[in-house]
């Protein structure tokens, strides 16, 4: 799994880069490995608003349909057009070509509240924990 240091986290698994004025948003390698295969996105237009942890676009993979959240408040600056005809590109590269939508910032201290790399590692290792700890429950309770 990578988590590239530069980013900031979400615990819902979103990413972004702070650029300037505005921020790049994508999810982890993390939540893309969890979903499988990638076969469609719902994105917002350019020019929406979005509140930050409110729904903002959905993903579908061949496992699951999910909401993506919005780690931000701001406005759609831009969309990557290429992941409607090519949602894999999630898989392949969720970092740089599977970036999903530029947000103008309107506050900059909401930035504060996100993950850094190493406390993004510690929950999804937590959560890694968690989950094994619930399929060991249940394989006892099956027994």
């Amino acid at each position: 799994m990578e988590f590239p240091e530069n980013l900031l986290y979400t615990k819902e698994h979103e990413w972004l880069r702070h650029e300037d004025d505005h921020v790049v948003v994508g999810i982890t390698d993390y939540a893309q490995d969890a979903l499988g295969d990638i076969v469609f996105v719902e994105l917002p237009e350019e020019g929406d608003s979005v509140v930050k942890d409110d729904a903002f676009g959905i993903i579908e993979s061949i496992k699951a349909v999910s909401d993506i959240y919005a780690p931000i408040s701001g406005h759609i600056l831009e969309v990557n057009e290429a992941l409607l005809d090519s949602p894999s590109k999630i898989n392949e590269d969720p970092y740089h070509t599977g970036w999903m939508v530029k947000i103008k910032m309107e506050n900059e201290s909401e930035l504060d509240d996100l993950l850094t790399m190493e406390e993004y590692e510690q929950f999804v290792n937590e959560e890694r924990e968690l989950g094994l700890d619930k399929e060991e429950e249940e394989e006892e309770l099956d027994m």
